[in-house]
């Protein structure tokens, strides 16, 4: 990795946050190339099916050419999300560096890269794909629109429920291309869902102030009996309101798109991948059974609100479809005005009269 001349003005120690990283996630199973045998072969073909079994089920295929896989490990994964972090951060140090020239300047530096590493860290021992959709590099291209699968975290799940690994594999690139064919196939989502965290990003105050109203927002919620971190960790938490009614917009449409994911690489893999029931199965209890630290800290995150995104995705679209068929998600897709909001994907039925589609549809 290499460092950025900018690297000691701004708010992050990029270089910590990577060392912490690394060193959260730990040693990484299956690390010998004897392992590997095959891996990239079998992403590399099922990424390429992959592609046509979504669009046949969904009727989307990427705008942007066929899709590429990259099989990575751990440090690999770790470094392209610090990668992405930077770029998504870049307003927020932009405005926080200069305000950090004091004498604790150096160890808020310290501190915000030993956090994200440790986030970092603990997913990378975790996650097992990803489409990384905020990677734009014009100078760089070929480290964009990639389909990242994490060899030992694929390799370890295979092993220890004993998963038939080619249909696995198969299953995980349906998830991933999904993603994939919902930013690239539909021509707007890329750019809008960017323009929303961007919005977020360039609406943050720096003044102290806010961090002390959002600390009495915590405790007042807790005198209620209500759960501050519920709904998307502490950034959620320090939010103004405006980047507030930002963050439900980016929730509800990632509450569609995640459940949208699993839904469609079930479906899209029926007859395909036959052991599908048993490996969501899997997957959905391994979401829900972080305990003690892990728990906390996805509360902490956001990571715990990411979770409730799948379900709540996939009861929206199996309540909507019930309603209106298959074809009604496609109402979805045709605008940014069409995207339910997270109220919506809680009330089906609010959607779908905003839509006009009635009961008897």
């Amino acid at each position: 990795m290499t460092t950025r001349p900018d690297d000691d003005a701004g708010p992050v120690d990029w270089d910590l946050a990577r060392r912490v990283a690394l060193k959260a996630a730990g040693r990484e199973p299956f690390s010998a190339p004897r392992y590997r045998a095959g891996l990239e072969a079998d992403f590399d073909e099922f990424t390429a099916r992959a592609e046509d079994l979504v669009a046949a089920e969904t009727g989307l295929r990427s705008l942007a050419g066929p899709a590429r896989g990259r099989v990575t490990d751990r440090a690999g994964w770790i470094d392209a999300n610090i990668a992405s972090f930077r770029r998504l951060l870049a307003p927020v140090t932009d405005k926080l560096g200069s305000r950090l020239d004091g004498p604790l300047a150096p160890v808020a530096r310290r501190l915000a890269g030993a956090e994200l590493g440790a986030m970092l860290g603990w997913m990378s021992t975790r996650v097992l794909g990803q489409y990384d959709l905020l990677v734009v590099e014009e100078e760089n291209p070929g480290e964009q629109d990639i389909v990242y699968y994490v060899a030992p975290n694929v390799l370890a799940l295979e092993r220890s429920y004993a998963f038939p690994a080619r249909e696995f594999r198969l299953w995980l690139a349906l998830h991933e291309v999904t993603h994939r064919a919902q930013f690239t196939g539909i021509p707007w989502m890329r750019p809008h869902f960017l323009g929303l965290v961007e919005a977020t990003m360039d609406s943050l105050d720096p003044d102290p102030q806010r961090f002390l109203a959002a600390l009495q927002r915590l405790l007042e919620a807790r005198r209620r009996g209500e759960d501050p971190l519920a709904e998307g960790g502490v950034m959620a938490l320090f939010a103004s309101e405006a980047q507030r009614e930002v963050l439900a917009r980016v929730s509800g449409l990632m509450s569609l798109l995640e459940g949208h994911g699993d839904i469609t690489m079930d479906r899209a893999g029926e007859g395909h991948v036959p052991s599908a029931p048993r490996f969501g199965r899997v997957l959905r209890q391994r979401r829900k059974g972080a305990a003690g630290f892990a728990k906390a800290f996805q509360r902490l995150a956001g990571l715990d609100a990411k979770i409730k995104q799948y379900a709540e995705g996939e009861r929206f679209i199996e309540a909507v479809e019930a309603v209106g068929g298959p074809d009604v998600l496609r109402l979805a897709w045709e605008s940014p005005d069409n995207l339910p909001t997270i109220a919506e994907i809680r009330d089906p039925r609010a959607w779908l009269d905003r839509m006009g589609v009635g009961a008897g549809a």
